[in-house]
C-alpha cells in the first residue's frame, strides 16, 4: 500500500526524478511478485513434487515385499545405526544380526542384516522388507512422508523465489542510486567551480 501511495505522490510531485519513479515501480513489481508470483511458484513446485513422490511410493510398494525375519545369531561386534525409511539401502536400525527370512518366491534366505532390536536373542522376530530377489531393502516410503516432502519443496520454492525477487529489487535500487550519484557528480562538476563567486548566479 505504501508503495502504491508513493507512486501516486511521485506522479503529482514536480520535484520527482526519473529514478524515484523507477524505484517506486520496482518496489510495486517486487511486491506483486512476492504476493502472487512466489506462492504460485511454490504451489506448482509442491504439486510437481507431490506427483513425483506419489509415483515413487507406488513403485516402492510394488517392488518391495514385507516378510518376517528370525534372529539366528548376533553380530560379534554390534554396530548401532540410524534408521531411515527412505533410503534404498539395507535396513539400518538397532544392531547387526544373523537372520533368516523368506524371499517373495518362497525361497529361504539368510544373512547379516540390521534389526530394529536393541537386545536381540536367537528366535526373536522382526519385520524385514526385501526386493523381488529377496535382498533386504528399506521399507517403502509412506504417503505421509511423501506429502511432507512435497510441502517442504513448495515452502522452499516460495522462500527461494522471495529471496530472488528481493535480491532483484535491491539490485535495481542500487543501480538507481548509483545513477543518481553520477548525475549529482556531473551537476556539481558544472556548478562547483563557480560556487559562491560573486556574479556567478550561485
Amino acid at each position: 500500500m505504501r508503495t502504491i501511495v508513493g507512486l501516486w505522490r511521485w506522479r503529482h510531485n514536480p520535484l520527482y526524478r526519473g529514478t524515484d519513479l523507477a524505484e517506486a515501480w520496482a518496489a510495486l513489481t517486487a511486491l506483486l511478485l512476492l504476493v502472487l508470483g512466489a506462492p504460485a511458484a511454490g504451489l506448482v513446485s509442491g504439486n510437481l513434487a507431490d506427483a513425483t513422490l506419489r509415483k515413487t511410493v507406488r513403485e516402492q510398494h510394488e517392488q518391495r515385499h514385507r516378510t518376517t525375519a528370525v534372529v539366528v545369531g548376533r553380530d560379534a561386534k554390534p554396530r548401532f545405526t540410524a534408521y531411515d525409511t527412505e533410503s534404498p539401502a539395507e535396513p539400518g536400525s538397532g544392531v547387526r544380526v544373523h537372520a533368516s527370512w523368506r524371499a517373495p518366491d518362497g525361497g529361504a534366505r539368510t544373512g547379516q542384516v540390521s534389526a530394529p532390536l536393541y537386545t536381540p536373542r536367537a528366535g526373536d522376530r522382526f519385520t524385514l522388507w526385501t526386493d523381488p530377489q529377496g535382498r533386504p531393502v528399506r521399507a517403502p516410503m509412506n504417503v505421509s512422508s511423501a506429502r511432507f516432502h512435497a510441502v517442504m519443496a513448495g515452502i522452499g520454492t516460495v522462500l527461494l523465489a522471495s529471496g530472488v525477487i528481493e535480491g532483484g529489487r535491491r539490485l535495481v535500487v542500487w543501480r538507481l542510486v548509483q545513477r543518481r550519484y553520477r548525475r549529482l557528480d556531473q551537476a556539481w562538476a558544472q556548478v562547483g567551480p563557480d560556487w559562491g563567486r560573486t556574479g556567478a548566479g550561485s
